[in-house]
């Protein structure tokens, strides 16, 4: 990454979306198990943004190398990557989380913030931690219990032996990175922050899981926009994401 902000091809943290001329950057950080390609489409939807997303370690391009298994190691990594603006994060599930303590990072770095965060299916970073001990459960249970939970790995993946093992262990290094995660007290964020969830996702609905964000900025109020599915709703509703919400908080013009 050089420090005129323009992303190097040997970045392994940042991939790319196609090269366009556009006025704001969004880097989407993916949910346990995922991979930035589900969220670089998004940026044919949206030609006043450049969609970038962050590929963790252990998985797709990245698969020979180690994963990283803490929010500390995460964030450390990150944060020497260059994030110029005008820009925003878009965290979906884990990804929300490290959205929001990558900007916290940011922010104690002196560095220049995002424009706006917008979290999506994840709690409050505050609020209590419900650690079930899934990422110590042998493989076969640990994709049991994920799908069971979310429903969001393909049956494609589940029915090849070489794609589960991939799979599992993406999600078991980022499940850990979740259930031992402990927040810090992170004075609020001078950004303004948007929430989004399925309306099928009860439990994130209840003790104020979701409406705590508001707690993490000073730039309220805090919106919480719901969309109908589970915790995968954005693949379901796409185009009510990309190209009507995320458009329209972000200042882009969308097509179709």
């Amino acid at each position: 990454m050089n420090r005129q902000g323009r992303i190097a091809p040997t970045s392994r943290w940042i991939a790319g979306g196609a090269a366009q001329q556009a006025p704001l950057r969004l880097y989407c950080f993916p949910h346990a198990g995922g991979s930035a390609a589900e969220y670089l489409r998004w940026g044919r939807h949206m030609p006043g943004v450049q969609v970038h997303a962050i590929q963790l370690p252990g998985r797709a391009t990245r698969f020979g190398e180690p994963a990283v298994t803490s929010m500390d190691g995460l964030v450390g990594a990150l944060v020497e990557e260059e994030f110029t603006g005008p820009y925003a994060f878009f965290g979906h599930s884990m990804g929300s989380l490290v959205a929001y303590e990558l900007t916290c990072a940011l922010r104690d770095a002196g560095r220049p913030l995002p424009e706006r965060l917008v979290v999506s299916s994840g709690p409050a970073p505050d609020a209590p931690r419900r650690r079930t001990g899934v990422h110590r459960l042998p493989d076969d249970e640990l994709l049991s219990a994920v799908n069971g939970r979310h429903n969001g790995i393909p049956p494609e993946v589940l029915d090849h032996p070489e794609l589960r093992a991939m799979a599992t262990a993406g999600l078991r290094a980022d499940y850990t990175v979740l259930e031992e995660y402990e927040w810090r007290g992170h004075a609020p964020l001078p950004v303004p922050l948007t929430v989004l969830a399925g309306d099928g996702e009860t439990a994130l609905a209840e003790d104020g899981r979701l409406t705590g964000w508001a707690r993490h900025t000073t730039r309220g109020p805090v919106e919480v926009r719901t969309f109908s599915g589970g915790h995968f709703y954005l693949r379901e509703q796409e185009t009510r994401v990309v190209q009507e919400t995320l458009a329209e908080l972000l200042g882009a013009g969308a097509v179709s």
